[in-house]
C-alpha cells in the first residue's frame, strides 16, 4: 500500500504549522511597528526598510540551518517573509532604472521582495529624483558590471546628490531566450540590447546560426516586441522574469557565454544603514593638485588596515583635468578604525563625501 497519502497529509500538517507561525511573526511585527510609531511621536522616524537587520536575520538562519532544506534557498524564502511582514508597517515605494522585467527590476525584487510599490524610471537620473523629491522611499541603480566595469552615470549623479547608499545587491546575469511559441526551430529574429547580444554571441552562433540578430533599445523593449509576434519567429534575450510579465515562453535558459557576468546594484535612500559587522563604505573625494596626491590618499588604508576593494576616477566637470575618485572599502563609518581612516583622508584631500555604509552583499 502506498505511503504517499499519509506523507502528503504530514506535509499539509506542517504547512498549516508554518502558516500559523507566519501569522504569529506578523503579529509581533505589528507590535514592533506600534513601538516605532511611539518613538516617532517623540521625534523619531519610522523606517520601513532596515537592511542591516534583514541581512542579519538571513545570515543567522543560513548559518543555523542543518538541512536538508538547501541553504541557498533560505535568503529567498525569508526575503518574502520579511517583505510580507514589512507591508504590515508600510509598503515602500521603490524607484528603479528600466522597465518591468529588466535586470534592475530583478535586483529590486531581490532586495525588497514582492510586497513593494515598484516605480520604473526611464533613466538613472529619474531614480535619484524620485527619491530626492520623496515620491519614492528608495531607489535601485546599477553600480558596476563584472565584465563592463563601472556604471559611470550612476557615479556622476552622486556628486550632486545628498542621497545615501543604504544597501547593495549582486545579481548574476543569466539571460533567457524568450518567444511567444517557445520553440527554437521557429525563431528567425533575435532582439536585445547590444550588450546582451554581445554576451550571448557564441550561444547564438551555435544554436541559431541562420537567425538575424538585431539591436533593441533594451532587453525589455525586445521582450515587448517578441510578445507582439504571435508566430514565435521573434525571440528576445531578456531576464527570466520578463517571461511572466510579457506572456512569453522560455526557449532556452542561461544563454550567456560567460558564467562570471555579475552586476552590482546600489539601493539609495535618505538615511544611513546601521553597522552589522559585515559592511562596506563608499566615499567620493577630490584630491589637491600636487605631486603624490593620490599616493597619499592610499596610505591611510594601509595604516589603519582597511581593505580597499575598488577605486575609480571621474572628471569633476569643474575644470579641465580635475577628477573625483570613488572608493569602496570594507567596514562601517561608525567603526573606530574606519572613523580614524576617514579623519586622515579628510586631512589629505580637498573634499571628502561619505556616500554610505551598508551591509556587504
Amino acid at each position: 500500500m502506498s505511503k504517499l497519502p499519509a506523507l502528503r497529509m504530514r506535509i499539509d500538517s506542517i504547512d498549516d504549522q508554518l502558516l500559523a507561525l507566519l501569522n504569529a511573526r506578523a503579529s509581533v511585527v505589528e507590535k514592533v511597528y506600534a513601538e516605532k510609531l511611539g518613538q516617532a511621536a517623540k521625534g523619531g522616524k519610522v523606517e520601513a526598510f532596515v537592511p542591516g537587520r534583514e541581512a542579519e536575520i538571513q545570515r543567522r538562519l543560513v548559518k543555523a540551518n542543518k538541512g536538508p532544506f538547501p541553504k541557498d534557498a533560505i535568503p529567498a524564502v525569508f526575503r518574502e517573509v520579511i517583505s510580507g511582514c514589512r507591508s504590515l508597517e508600510i509598503v515602500p515605494g521603490i524607484a528603479y532604472f528600466g522597465l518591468p522585467g529588466s535586470n534592475t527590476h530583478q535586483a529590486a525584487l531581490n532586495v525588497f521582495g514582492a510586497q513593494g510599490q515598484f516605480l520604473p524610471q526611464a533613466g538613472i537620473p529619474g531614480v535619484f529624483e524620485e527619491v530626492e523629491q520623496g515620491r519614492a522611499d528608495y531607489g535601485v541603480v546599477p553600480r558596476e558590471n563584472s565584465t563592463e566595469g563601472a556604471i559611470l552615470h550612476t557615479l556622476d549623479l552622486f556628486s550632486a546628490s545628498d542621497l545615501k547608499v543604504c544597501a547593495e545587491v549582486n545579481l548574476a546575469i543569466r539571460p533567457s531566450l524568450l518567444s511567444r511559441g517557445g520553440k527554437l526551430a521557429k525563431v528567425r529574429r533575435v532582439l536585445s540590447h547590444p550588450q546582451a547580444l554581445g554576451q550571448s554571441r557564441q550561444w547564438l552562433a551555435k544554436h541559431l546560426p541562420q537567425a538575424s540578430v538585431e539591436a533593441a533599445a533594451s532587453t525589455t523593449a525586445a521582450a515587448q516586441a517578441a510578445a507582439a509576434d504571435r508566430s514565435g519567429a521573434i525571440a528576445a534575450i531578456a531576464s527570466p522574469i520578463a517571461a511572466g510579465i510579457y506572456g512569453l515562453q522560455t526557449v532556452a535558459k542561461g544563454i550567456q557565454d560567460s558564467n562570471d557576468n555579475t552586476t552590482r546594484f546600489f539601493v539609495i535612500g535618505r538615511t544611513l544603514a546601521k553597522p552589522t559587522g559585515a559592511d562596506k563604505t563608499s566615499v567620493m573625494l577630490s584630491i589637491r593638485d600636487r605631486v603624490g596626491a593620490l599616493a597619499s590618499v592610499l596610505k591611510p588604508f594601509e595604516k589603519h588596515k582597511v581593505n580597499l576593494t575598488s577605486i575609480e576616477s571621474r572628471p569633476s566637470r569643474r575644470k579641465a583635468w580635475d577628477y573625483y575618485f570613488f572608493i569602496d572599502f570594507h567596514g562601517h563609518q561608525d567603526e573606530p578604525k574606519v572613523a580614524r581612516l576617514l579623519k586622515d583622508l579628510a586631512a589629505q584631500v580637498a573634499q571628502l563625501k561619505v556616500l554610505g555604509s551598508y551591509p556587504a552583499a
